[in-house]
């Protein structure tokens, strides 16, 4: 897409504001209503001949639009219309102004952010997961830079309904249909590694992995090997993320390490079911908390050797070959780590 473009004779794109696996977001203006608002436009896939499989494209991204429209809630972003303009699907959605986590981790060169934000940023996504979950609707790649914080402080989820898109129409949210890696593996879940059926437990594990990150200023499993990312996610206990940040409260820790249980049966029920360790958590920020958590890994998360020499077990699924492991959301990249090549921008 090019600027100035206008989509269906209505929406006038401005300027690009991100790219990602699945296409690209543009600042846009509705000349019919006079207000700005954000167009994401899908790699236009009509390109393929198969009139089958055209078919089976537009009517499950109507499908996932249409959930995503019918989402209601302040820690949502709203989908204001959705269609297809000479074989470019696109979604208009409402502009947001202000940093995803992943930016502002960056903009803090990596460090943790302040844990009165952390704690606003987690009860504000646990009450938008505790809806959309209850909608029936799960996320499938929460990660930082889908996690919006507006300049007056709210904060809102993005791309419900992308993932599933992608995953429907044959790539998955981290393989492109050209067999190229999407995406990272820093917050998925163990039973996404396996290829496994996923629930709104997989949100909660990836949530568990971005308040690990914006806490201690690193994702909970690092490593320039991709294999070293997904085995620490199906085997090896996390580092109890008080050893990073000893002032972090003690209920956001237990909260953290809840989340990041390997098996979903022993994560949360419901995002709502850490509002009391989240509202502990809060009570405690007034008076800095000293002392380590400890380093006992949690219960139920049994360690097993990692790969050797970069190797993939045999368990892996194929769809991993050929995965990077990306950039955490801070940038970090361990020493000798060769550039990803990966675009950047909204996923």
């Amino acid at each position: 897409m090019v600027q100035s473009t206008l989509i269906h004779g209505r929406y006038r794109l401005l300027d690009l504001v991100g790219r990602g696996g699945m296409g690209e977001v543009w600042r846009a203006r509705d000349e019919s209503l006079g207000r700005r608002v954000a167009v994401k436009c899908l790699k236009p896939l009509a390109r393929r001949e198969d009139a089958g499989f055209l078919r089976v494209l537009r009517e499950r991204f109507r499908r996932e639009a249409r959930v995503a429209a019918s989402l209601q809630h302040r820690g949502v972003t709203v989908v204001h219309d959705f269609g297809e303009d000479d074989g470019l699907l696109y979604l208009v959605m409402e502009l947001l102004e202000g940093r995803n986590l992943s930016q502002l981790l960056a903009d803090n060169k990596g460090q943790p952010l302040p844990l009165a934000e952390v704690l606003d940023v987690a009860e504000q996504v646990a009450a938008a997961l505790a809806y959309t979950h209850a909608q029936g609707v799960v996320h499938r790649d929460l990660k930082p830079a889908n996690v919006m914080r507006s300049e007056d402080g709210a904060v809102k989820i993005c791309d419900f309904g992308i993932a599933r898109l992608a995953h429907d129409i044959g790539f998955t949210a981290r393989i492109s249909g050209s067999g190229t890696a999407m995406g990272t593996p820093h917050y998925m879940s163990p039973e996404q590694i396996a290829d496994s059926a996923v629930d709104h437990r997989s949100d909660l594990y990836s949530f568990g992995c971005v308040l690990y990150e914006i806490a201690t200023g690193s994702p909970p499993f690092e490593g320039a090997d991709p294999w070293a990312v997904l085995v620490g996610h199906r085997d090896t206990p996390p580092v109890p993320p008080c050893v990073h940040r000893p002032d972090l409260p003690p209920p956001l820790a237990t909260a953290i390490l809840r989340l990041l249980a390997k098996a979903p049966d022993e994560r949360p029920g419901a995002a709502a079911g850490l509002a009391g360790e989240l509202a502990a958590a809060r009570a405690q920020l007034p008076g800095a908390w000293t002392g380590a958590w400890g380093t006992t890994a949690f219960p139920g998360t049994p360690v097993a050797p990692a790969a050797v020499g970069g190797i993939a077990p045999l368990w892996m699924p194929p769809w991993t070959h050929g995965m990077h492991a990306g950039l955490p959301a801070g940038g970090a990249r361990p020493a000798g780590t060769p550039p990803d090549g990966a675009p950047v921008g909204a996923g």
